[in-house]
């Protein structure tokens, strides 16, 4: 089940909580985000460079837009509009009140357009279940699916968009729903993974080209690819304990990039790792599927 794969570490970012890796093909560019150290990245394979943009908040993850230079973005408990160049914000979606200790996580568009997105409590240690997930339409109009969330995590759709993946990290457990594409309603919930016997805990996924369900196991020093049917039929090792997400990307979507956790409050580190907070690569043998676009779908 174990499976041998070059892993690199491609930017040594030392990012504080490196998340939401998305592949923009319009610009061979891979945006994700340092929620911690409230930035906004944007990171070109090809030479090695990374550029930032600093946010007013927590971005817990991200989507394209039409427009490659505007990037919608969660930040806290709002969406707002990022434009790279100037680097400006402009508000746009409160989706929930303020609460102390809560955030927005995880986000993904599903191939029509639409962005979901869900909420945490971040002192994870306390076990509070206060998340939400959302759903925003191109409009602006957002409807709540669910609450009682521990870490919204996993967020992620097959190719021909009819299941929609979903985690939760506090309850160590991925789901699996059927998904209707032309309203973006779920349905027929039913446990896609437990994680009693994989190394760590879920947390951010992705899907390739045959429908297997890549997640990071946070924790557990390791990613994984797990087949529509359920089943675990790979897992790669990596050099930090904490890997949060991964993403395809470059040529062909060949590429899996991972993000990782680095060096925060002052916690210490397990040793034995290399380049924490660092954003890896990982020659996966398999392509992965495009990023869908807010408001357009895929294009």
């Amino acid at each position: 089940m174990s499976g041998a794969a070059e892993v690199s570490c491609v930017l040594p970012a030392a990012a504080k909580l490196g998340e939401c890796p998305v592949w923009d093909g319009r610009l061979d560019r891979l945006l994700w985000v340092d929620i911690d150290g409230r930035r906004v990245h944007r990171f070109d394979p090809a030479t090695g460079g990374d550029e930032e943009r600093t946010l007013p908040g927590r971005p817990g993850s991200i989507a394209l837009t039409a427009d490659p230079g505007r990037l919608l973005v969660a930040v806290e408990h709002d969406l707002v509009w990022l434009d790279w160049d100037s680097g400006a914000i402009t508000p746009w979606v409160q989706l929930e009140e303020p609460r102390e200790g809560v955030r927005l996580n995880d986000g993904r568009c599903d191939p029509a357009g639409r962005f979901w997105v869900g909420s945490m409590y971040v002192r994870t240690a306390e076990r509070l279940f206060q998340g939400m997930l959302h759903r925003i339409e191109p409009d602006g109009s957002a409807a709540t699916v669910r609450g009682e969330i521990g870490v919204t995590n996993g967020l992620a759709f097959a190719p021909d968009g009819r299941t929609m993946y979903f985690a939760d990290t506090l309850r160590d457990t991925v789901w699996a729903y059927d998904y209707d594409v032309e309203v973006g309603e779920v349905s027929n919930e039913r446990v896609f993974l437990d994680f009693a016997d994989l190394p760590g805990r879920p947390d951010g996924g992705c899907v390739d080209e045959a429908g297997c369900y890549w997640i990071a196991c946070i924790y557990g020093w390791a990613v994984a690819r797990v087949t529509p049917q359920g089943a675990v039929d790979r897992i790669i090792e990596l050099p930090v304990e904490l890997p949060t997400m991964p993403a395809f990307g470059g040529p062909g979507l060949e590429t899996l990039f991972v993000t990782s956790i680095g060096l925060r409050d002052n916690r210490t580190l397990n040793p034995g790792q290399h380049d924490p907070g660092g954003l890896f690569a990982i020659d996966p043998g398999v392509r992965g599927i495009s990023e869908p676009i807010f408001g357009t779908g895929l294009v």
